[in-house]
This record gives C-alpha cells, sequence and structure tokens, in this order.
C-alpha cells in the first residue's frame, strides 16, 4: 500500500525497487498529493489489472478532473487503470489490515491520517480534534508534518509538531512535509526532544521491533 502519490511518486518507486502495488490511499486532493498517479500505468501493465485507489468523495471528483482521460467511456490504450473506492471515517479493511482513518483540518479543508495498527501517518494537518487525537493515542510509531518554524496558516509549525507529538505520546515521532524554512537537519535534529526526529527520504520502520 502507499499513501499518496506527490510529484516525484514514479522516482520513488524506482528508488526502493517496488515491484508491485495492491492499493493506494489518499489524504486529500491538492496537487503535491496526486500529481504522480499516472505513472501507476507500469503497474498495470505489470500486474494486468486495475489500482484500487481509497479516498474521500472529494478526492474521487479531484482524481476525475484532474486525470480525465483514465474515466472516460471509451479508453485509450495504456491509460492509467483505477478502480476507485470511496472512505469515510469509518475503520476498514485492506489485506488483513484494519485501517482507521484520522481526520484532521488542512486550514478548512479535511485531510484523512490513517492509523495501521501501532503506525498513524498525517499529513498537512494545522488542527485535530479531541476525538480524532483519542483515535491516535496508543500508536507506537507517528509520522506527522512540520513545514517549518515560522507561524503558518495551514501547516503545523514545528513548536505545533511537537507539541502534538507529545500529546499523543507515541514512542517515536517522526517529522514530514518539511520545507527548507525548518532549517538545516543536522541543527533542528539536535534541538528535537528524547522520541523525535527528522523523517528522510528512504526511512525504513521495522514494525515489528
Amino acid at each position: 500500500m502507499v499513501i499518496d502519490t506527490g510529484p516525484d511518486f514514479r522516482y520513488q518507486m524506482l528508488r526502493e525497487q517496488v515491484d508491485h502495488l495492491d492499493a493506494i490511499l489518499f489524504t486529500h486532493s491538492h496537487k503535491d498529493h496526486i500529481a504522480g498517479l499516472d505513472d501507476v500505468r507500469a503497474f498495470n501493465r505489470q500486474q494486468g489489472g486495475a489500482i484500487d485507489i481509497y479516498g474521500a468523495r472529494e478526492v474521487h471528483e479531484a482524481l476525475r478532473r484532474e486525470f480525465y482521460y483514465a474515466f472516460t467511456a471509451k479508453k485509450y490504450p495504456g491509460i492509467p487503470q483505477l478502480e476507485l473506492h470511496e472512505i469515510t471515517l469509518s475503520p476498514f479493511f485492506l489485506f488483513g489490515v484494519k485501517i482507521i482513518p484520522i481526520e484532521v483540518m488542512h486550514y478548512m479543508m479535511p485531510v484523512l491520517g490513517f492509523r495501521l495498527g501501532d503506525f498513524t501517518y498525517i499529513t498537512d494537518a494545522k488542527t485535530v480534534s479531541e476525538a480524532e487525537i483519542k483515535k491516535i493515542v496508543g500508536t507506537k510509531i507517528l509520522v506527522v508534518n512540520a513545514l517549518q518554524q515560522e507561524p503558518h496558516i495551514s501547516h503545523f509549525t514545528l513548536d505545533e509538531a511537537i507539541a502534538f507529538a507529545q500529546r499523543v505520546g507515541a514512542a517515536q515521532t517522526y517529522f514530514t512535509h518539511i520545507s527548507h524554512k525548518l532549517g538545516l537537519h543536522k541543527e533542528v535534529e539536535r534541538k528535537l526532544p528524547k522520541g523525535i526526529s527528522l523523517a528522510y527520504d528512504g526511512l525504513v520502520l521495522d514494525m515489528n521491533r
């Protein structure tokens, strides 16, 4: 399973030598989270079928606009093959794994995070309700956005992300969706509390340890 398909989705799949893709979970419809979807066509060809796409209704509407050619009545050979599945805040199962959607607010836009067992992934959050935080508490590994040092209208700042991580209380938290305004990796790392680190390209998490 993959969460979101950013502009460099193809490069990420090649770098990590991913040769099979079963499903994609989408957090929201902003371009930096859906732009690489066209490149699933390589998996379509190799696997001989459509890729299951899970997202909210608004995400599906955006995909139908942005990738209209994949949803026409007469299919052009080689276009992405996508099987859309609408999800809400209700938990669902994929390949025997229980997935709990978590709603966060990206300024005024609802965005979905996902909890899979002891792992929780959240991006583009600015505020999270107490009801949704309760879904996260108890997770062992939390990944959450920390855009920059200065205040931002729709993303956690570094201090806000730290406060959120401490509120959740995961054993290990990684910050992602980082801009160049956050600062240099080594300098920021030195200032982070114990159990909180910056994520990086190629980071691998072993959930069995």
